[in-house]
């Protein structure tokens, strides 16, 4: 079932409703905007790994990664109907949290014909109490996520861009340098290094007991753009 986020997001790219949800090569286009092909992916990025690649073929791609810098939890009674409470959720996702997903995508990122727009946002999660079914496992289930605000939006179209996620670092690096410069785990910074890696815009130089040192290889003009 779509989530009403999903559709807001549908709305905002392709105002023209003609243009959403279009057949086409087989699949089924979140939006089509003028020659541009538009999909919306709050799930993981690599389970629209194989469907970016066949489109890219022949089109131009738009990807649409949204994150939520902030998120307010509702708590709703089993039939949906009366709001017991409302919290703030202690997750804040920031803009090098597209690092954990990226790494499923490099495969196809980049690509000359490929753009990635990640929307930092703030959401609304609306959730209803359940027991836990396994050990262990969630106490609830989400109903529905809704978009409050875009707060900014980034687009990625080469592996340059991957350096406008980041803060500056030294010539050479390693994760726990990154990690403490952006102010992530050491886990995201491992991610963010690997996407670093394996699109070309970092290589590795050495191994110290600080762990794998990165340099940067010399870039290209960035093409990465942001907007409110």
């Amino acid at each position: 079932m779509e989530s009403t986020l999903h559709r807001q997001l549908k709305e905002l790219y392709a105002p023209d409703a003609d243009g959403r949800e279009v057949r086409l090569a087989g699949y089924r286009i979140d939006a089509i905007v003028g020659e541009e092909l538009v999909e919306i992916q709050q799930s993981s990025l690599g389970a629209l790994r194989r469907k970016v690649a066949r489109l890219l073929e022949t089109h131009r791609v738009r990807v649409v990664k949204p994150l939520a810098i902030t998120k307010t939890i509702a708590i709703w009674d089993g039939r949906q109907k009366e709001l017991l409470s409302l919290r703030q959720s202690p997750k804040h996702e920031a803009v090098w949290s597209v690092f954990e997903d990226l790494v499923h995508f490099v495969e196809v990122f980049p690509h000359e014909r490929l753009e990635l727009d990640i929307v930092l946002t703030t959401q609304q999660e609306d959730r209803v109490k359940r027991r836990a079914r396994r050990w262990r496992g969630k106490d609830y289930r989400v109903l529905d996520r809704h978009l409050v605000e875009v707060v900014e939006r980034v687009t990625l179209a080469t592996r340059d861009d991957l350096w406008s996620l980041l803060p500056p670092l030294a010539e050479e690096f390693t994760t726990g340098d990154l990690a403490t410069a952006a102010g992530m785990p050491r886990w995201i910074a491992q991610k963010a290094a690997y996407c670093l890696r394996k699109t070309g815009a970092a290589e590795m130089v050495g191994r110290t007991k600080a762990g794998i040192s990165y340099r940067r290889i010399p870039t290209k003009k960035r093409r990465s753009r942001r907007a409110a």
